[in-house]
Parts: C-alpha cells; sequence; structure tokens
C-alpha cells in the first residue's frame, strides 16, 4: 500500500480516557475540522449530512403537527432585548455585540441572535390582532450564537445550528398542549431515528429557560453514565405577550394577552449519538440519520466480474437505501475498519465465490454479526436489517439507562453509589426548595436534571434536609 495512502488509526479507549476517546473519533471520522475562530468548528461534509437526515426526519415531523417554517434575522436591536427583563438576565453572559457596521460606530448595539424570543415577539406584535390570527405555529432552521467560556465539538460552541420552534396561542391550555407536545415529538424522534432512550420531564425552577414560567427537557444517559439535555420545550405564559404589547381581540370583543412557547433541538445530537452508541472502533450509527446505510466492498476487486456485479447491486440497492460503493485501491481490510470508524450500520461483501453462489455477506456494525444473504431478496433483507440493527441499538442504550438508574433515599447513599458504580443516573425525593437541590450537587457531585413526568414514591422525605417531599428528581453529572 502506499505510504500516502490513509491507514485507519486507532482510538483511544473509552474505558482509559472518556474524553480523549470522544475527541479521537469526531476528529478521525472526519466530522468537524478546527477553525482561527476560538470556539467555533466546521461542520465537516460527513457530520453535515448526519444533520441533514436528522434536519429532514423533525421537519416532516414538525410540518405533521401542522408547523411552518420562517427565518428571522440574525441581528437583535438591544433595545428590543431588553423588553423582557428574565430573558435577557438570563443571556447576557453569552451574548455576542456588534458595535460598528463598516467603519462606522453603530447607534445601538446589536446582539448576535443567540434565541430569537423577542424578534418573534416583535413579529407577533404586527401580525397578531384577533383571536382568528391565532394560533401561529413557527419553526426556524438557522444558527445561534452564545459566547461559551469552555467549548467542544458539538456539545458546546460558541456557534452552532438547531432548530427554534416558536408558537403563539389564545389560552393557556392550548400553550401548553402545544409544550407538552413537542417535548413528546422530540422523545419519540430519539428513539425512532436515534435509537435513544430519554427521561422525559420538567427542569427546577432554577434550571429553567430564562423568561419561561415552566421548562420541559429529554434527558439521554451516555455510555459514561453522564446526562444529556437533548432537547427542551418551554410554555412562556402571557408574560412575552405583555412585555411586547401583543394583545388580541377575542370573541367576546374583549382584549387578551397571548400565550408563547418555544423548543429546539440542536447539533449536540450528533455529540449524542457518538456517546449514547459509538465504542472503541469508532461511530456507530443509527440507520435512520446514517448518511451512508450500506457500503458495498468488492473481495478480489481485481478479479474478472467483481466490480461488474458490485456496480449492479449498487444500482439496485440504491433505489431503497443509502449506499455507497467503494471501488478504490485500498484493501479489504483497511476498508473493513474505515467503516467501522464511519459507523456504517451494514457492509455488504461480494466477491468471485459469492458470485458464484448468487448470495452476498452482510457485516452488522452494531455487533459484528455477518450473515450470507441471497442476492435475489436483498429489497427484502436489507430493510430487515437495518430494523434489526435499530432495534438491537436501542435495546443496548435502554439497558445502559436501566442498569446505571439507581434509587436513593439519602446523601451517603447517593455518594456510595456513585463510588461504587461510577458516574450513574440517581432517583432521589425532594422537598423543592432550592437550598437543598444546591446541597445535594455541593455533597455528591450530582446536579438536578429534570423533575421526571414519570413520578416514582421512593420515601416521605427529602433525600437532603428530611422535610416533606414534594418530587421525585433525576440527578446526575452533565455535559
Amino acid at each position: 500500500m502506499a505510504e500516502n495512502k490513509k491507514m485507519v488509526e486507532a482510538i483511544t479507549s473509552m474505558e482509559d480516557d472518556f474524553a480523549q476517546w470522544y475527541t479521537d473519533i469526531v476528529k478521525k471520522a472526519e466530522l468537524v475540522g478546527y477553525t482561527s475562530v476560538k470556539g467555533c468548528m466546521v461542520i465537516r461534509p460527513y457530520a453535515y449530512a448526519i444533520w441533514e437526515n436528522i434536519q429532514h426526519i423533525l421537519d416532516g415531523m414538525f410540518k405533521e403537527t401542522g408547523h411552518e417554517n420562517v427565518c428571522m434575522p440574525m441581528f437583535i436591536p438591544e433595545s428590543l432585548l431588553q423588553k423582557e427583563k428574565d430573558h435577557v438576565e438570563g443571556f447576557a453572559p453569552e451574548v455576542a455585540w456588534v458595535t460598528h457596521g463598516g467603519s462606522e460606530k453603530l447607534e445601538e448595539r446589536l446582539c448576535v441572535r443567540p434565541t430569537s424570543e423577542t424578534l418573534f415577539c416583535e413579529h407577533y406584535a404586527n401580525i397578531v390582532h384577533s383571536y382568528r390570527d391565532l394560533p401561529k405555529l413557527y419553526n426556524q432552521w438557522v444558527s445561534v450564537v452564545r459566547w461559551e467560556k469552555t467549548t467542544r465539538p458539538f456539545l458546546r460552541s460558541r456557534e452552532f445550528l438547531w432548530q427554534e420552534g416558536h408558537t403563539i396561542h389564545a389560552t393557556a391550555e392550548e400553550a401548553i398542549e402545544e409544550t407538552e407536545r413537542m417535548l413528546n415529538v422530540y422523545a419519540d424522534f430519539c428513539r425512532d431515528a436515534l435509537a435513544m432512550p430519554v427521561v422525559r420531564g420538567r427542569k427546577t425552577e432554577s434550571d429553567k429557560f430564562a423568561g419561561a414560567v415552566a421548562t420541559y427537557a429529554i434527558e439521554a444517559m451516555m455510555h459514561d453514565g453522564k446526562a444529556l439535555q437533548a432537547g427542551t420545550s418551554h410554555y412562556f405564559g402571557d408574560g412575552f405577550a405583555k412585555a411586547f404589547g401583543i394583545q388580541f381581540t377575542d370573541r367576546d370583543n374583549t382584549q387578551h394577552y397571548p400565550h408563547q412557547t418555544s423548543w429546539g433541538m440542536t447539533t449536540r445530537l450528533i455529540g449524542a449519538v457518538i456517546m449514547t452508541h459509538g465504542d472503541n472502533s469508532g461511530l456507530c450509527l443509527p440507520p435512520a440519520v446514517a448518511p451512508v446505510q450500506v457500503v458495498i466492498v468488492p473481495i478480489a476487486q481485481h478479479k474478472e466480474g467483481v466490480v461488474e456485479k458490485a456496480t449492479a447491486l449498487y444500482e439496485r440497492i440504491k433505489r431503497f437505501a443509502r449506499v455507497k460503493l467503494d471501488v478504490s485501491e485500498q484493501s479489504a481490510g483497511w476498508k473493513f475498519a474505515e467503516y467501522e470508524m464511519k459507523g456504517v450500520p451494514l457492509r455488504l461483501e461480494i466477491g468471485p465465490r459469492d458470485i458464484e453462489n448468487n448470495c452476498c455477506v452482510i457485516a452488522r456494525r452494531d455487533n459484528g454479526e455477518k450473515v450470507t444473504v441471497s442476492l435475489d431478496s436483498l429489497e427484502e433483507e436489507i430493510p430487515a436489517l437495518l430494523k434489526k440493527v435499530h432495534d438491537n441499538m436501542y435495546k443496548k442504550a435502554l439497558e445502559n439507562l436501566e442498569n446505571r438508574t439507581f434509587a436513593c433515599t439519602s446523601l451517603d447513599e447517593i455518594k456510595k453509589t456513585l463510588a461504587d458504580k461510577g458516574d450513574s443516573f440517581i432517583k432521589a425525593m425532594w422537598c423543592g426548595d432550592e437550598a437543598c437541590e444546591d446541597a445535594v450537587k455541593a455533597e455528591t457531585g450530582v446536579g438536578s436534571r429534570c423533575i421526571p413526568l414519570a413520578q416514582e414514591h421512593l420515601a416521605d422525605t427529602c433525600v437532603c434536609c428530611g422535610k416533606p417531599a414534594q418530587h421525585m428528581v433525576l440527578w446526575a453529572k452533565a455535559y
């Protein structure tokens, strides 16, 4: 093999150094590139293709629930951002400001969009006048900027891609229903597209979105037992409407303030997929979002008829799956390792003997299992295998979540569980006092992630202070 040919490099074992394992994968699977802009990343074609598949599936789910796509400006005047006090205070530390246009100083600073509530409110004030104008169910696919101090590819960067849904409704009941519906859309997407189980819950008061009445979230467990917030859905009540003077005339000819929501998912989902499913050989991609679902690797491709047969198979398979044919000069072993690194769900091997027997060998990325399949049945076998890959990936991720979730009734029990089991999800009762919430984190190292919607009664008293408990809370270290 020529010296200048790319070789598949070793990946640091996740058991030895999980952080380095993650960095190795994003670099060696060619997901990101680093730039001269600190804290920002180049999303390379393979990662962007994953995002495109995420976007395509989610966008379809949004449209099925009646939402329309719009696009708001990137810049927000400072005076507009200041209209909602809690909102601006929550985002102030992360805001990037534009102070000059060309060589001239601007009369008013412009915020580079960290989120778009204020812009949507300004728009709603111009278009919502009557109950007939409601609801408005909007979504946009854009980038946002948040000046994070500590950054990490996909998980936390100063600029990232996301979708942000924004809706406005005549009643609180409608808005709350929307908030909960979109949380469930997110959870279903994680299960059905990312093979990733999540815990649905409501954030505590101290952890809710700036300006929200209530914030709901889905929390996923990564390989190492830490949590990752995979999506959020916020109910705003009528607070933003009052701040921005949005009113509508109802059927009884009286003026009312409408109620609003917002909800979002970001490119951190790519990081979630890496840390939920990846292994020491590289990525392991759920079939629904994999840029390539099947890679065809000819065996002994120099022999007569092999490449031609592989090409014919490519033409067949591309009608029902995302497929790649690799006829490069690299060895078959190199290709096997390369596409394991890339996380391709299925690898189809075809050689002279297979052609004689009218069959091929298909290897699964999720468990390494190989099966011999008749060439006559590829249209049935490949979709069935892709489903098996997805189902097995979900099963393994669910087992990790269930096996590393523990119920505790005291701070000492939490500390002992973490010491014995490593990073895990902890379920424990809480009185609702923020001081106890802070104390649990200070004493044990795990913070509140959410108040699960599926509540369990583990004890009568708070895990921290012994006062009567109000909620079971999910506690964990988080990315």
